[in-house]
């Protein structure tokens, strides 16, 4: 495998955590507009990139192998937890 195919392969792991970290920031800035008025779009979305990597990386390790649907369960999870923790949790003062 050359250098541009592991970069590819990286780039294709981190995709799904970053979309869905994207997507749901936009929804929840969307769905709770005067609630997240105060909170940027960009720590909302910090947040659930980092809770999403980490949970894609833990099911890479649990499980042996990437794509499971336990594995987007728990980044789902995540994510959730994320949002919430920056949005409305403590992390909204921080």
């Amino acid at each position: 495998m050359g250098f541009f195919d592991a970069l590819n392969h990286l780039f294709n792991f981190l995709l799904p955590a970053l979309g869905l970290a994207a997507i749901a920031a936009a929804l929840s800035k969307g769905l709770w507009r005067r609630e997240l008025a105060g909170v940027r779009w960009l720590a909302l979305f910090q947040a659930a990139a980092v809770m999403n990597l980490v949970a894609l990386v833990l099911g890479l390790l649990i499980q042996g192998r990437d794509g499971r649907m336990a594995t987007y369960g728990l980044m789902l999870l995540a994510c959730t937890a994320g949002l919430w923790w920056r949005g409305f949790g403590p992390g909204r003062r921080g």
